[in-house]
């Protein structure tokens, strides 16, 4: 800063000890425009010097003012620090801009605001393209939805482990999260695969177009990981599941158990038998079974039936019987052709999230 400009500033700040001036609006003015004439070179004692007259200047003014002085900030690359922090704590309507792009904040500083300020201060923050796991672990934990979403349609924000099982549980108790959770890229494969059950056609397409792209390693990598976190809330089992599981296990010893039985099984509306045979002859457990016929969830059963390896007419059958009546006659032909356009690969790898479920609870009970 030149010696004109230092003397420029000295004056700016004695006029700045009056407390009766009546152009102190102006006088913060024009000591931004000072400081930004020479942002780059500011040595630190200027910097103090600045920090201190406007922030003492800024704290008198109207919201108006300092809305004005925190977008001028934002963007600057070395801004007057403590002066950043007070106006990123302040009301949303002036905090935003410094929330969503001052570099001068830090992580701690971050941190701090997640865990103290409001959701709109949330969501300014979760519109960062700079956010680390340490601050996004906040906003998923005290962030209400709208302030959800606007964190995971934020690609360049990272989500831990922790943070995405969170969300997971959260999107299934939420529509409007469902395409914003499924988008994600990052998202574990084996989380993604429990969005499966929760959202719609369209993004259960593309939960299977990832699915069959995934290598062996990224499979076994996600498997193990979804081992971590078997599901705790499926619901007590039907009251007649002892007798049948001892039914079903008396035909199994005998090798009487063949994929045609089940038919039978829905026909005479046996739906326990039915749902203990099918988890024995295509080795998912009990309550994801369950939840599929419950839901009628017919693509879901294509998987499981084409990953077992079960003709078309028999899928179409369990179709049928699932069904309202004249509901899946009607629908046949669609039907039948999801059965025959599915690979066999993209369900067998499918499947292999839908067992750990099974496998976990194996070990458990061992």
């Amino acid at each position: 800063m030149s010696g004109a400009s230092t003397s420029r500033l000295a004056n700016l700040i004695a006029l700045a000890q009056e407390p009766s001036s009546s152009k102190r609006r102006e006088l913060l003015r024009e000591i931004t425009d000072l400081f930004f004439a020479g942002a780059e070179g500011h040595n630190p004692g200027e910097m103090r010097a600045f920090d201190s007259v406007m922030g003492l200047l800024a704290a008198e003014m109207e919201q108006e003012i300092r809305a004005e002085l925190a977008g001028r900030l934002a963007d600057a690359p070395r801004p007057p620090h403590k002066l950043v922090r007070t106006l990123a704590a302040d009301e949303a309507g002036v905090a935003g801009p410094i929330l969503a792009r001052s570099k001068a904040l830090e992580e701690a500083d971050l941190v701090n605001l997640a865990q103290t300020r409001g959701q709109a201060h949330l969501r300014a923050l979760s519109t960062r393209n700079d956010l680390t796991t340490a601050v996004s672990d906040v906003i998923v934990d005290r962030g209400d939805d709208a302030t959800l979403s606007t964190l995971l349609v934020n690609p360049s924000v990272p989500l831990s482990r922790k943070a995405s099982e969170r969300v997971v549980d959260r999107a299934s108790e939420n529509p409007a999260l469902h395409e914003a959770v499924v988008d994600r890229h990052d998202l574990p494969v084996d989380l993604l695969n429990e969005m499966y059950f929760v959202v719609e056609a369209r993004l259960r397409e593309q939960i299977m177009a990832r699915n069959s792209a995934l290598d062996p390693a990224e499979l076994e990598a996600a498997l193990s990981a979804g081992r971590k976190r078997v599901a705790t809330r499926d619901g007590a089992l039907p009251a007649d599941f002892a007798q049948a599981e001892a039914q079903i296990r008396a035909l199994k010893a005998r090798g009487a158990i063949s994929p045609q039985m089940l038919a039978g099984f829905l026909r005479h509306n046996e739906r326990t038998k039915f749902l203990i045979a099918l988890t024995e002859l295509s080795d998912i457990d009990f309550h994801t079974a369950r939840r599929i016929v419950e839901r009628r969830e017919l693509d879901a059963l294509a998987i499981v039936c084409r990953a077992a390896d079960f003709e078309r007419a028999l899928f179409l059958t369990f179709a049928v019987l699932i069904l309202e009546p004249g509901q899946a006659m009607a629908r046949a032909q669609e039907y039948g052709q999801l059965y025959s356009d599915l690979p066999r690969d993209t369900a067998l790898r499918t499947m292999r999230f839908w067992r750990m479920r099974r496998s976990t609870g194996d070990v458990a009970a061992a």
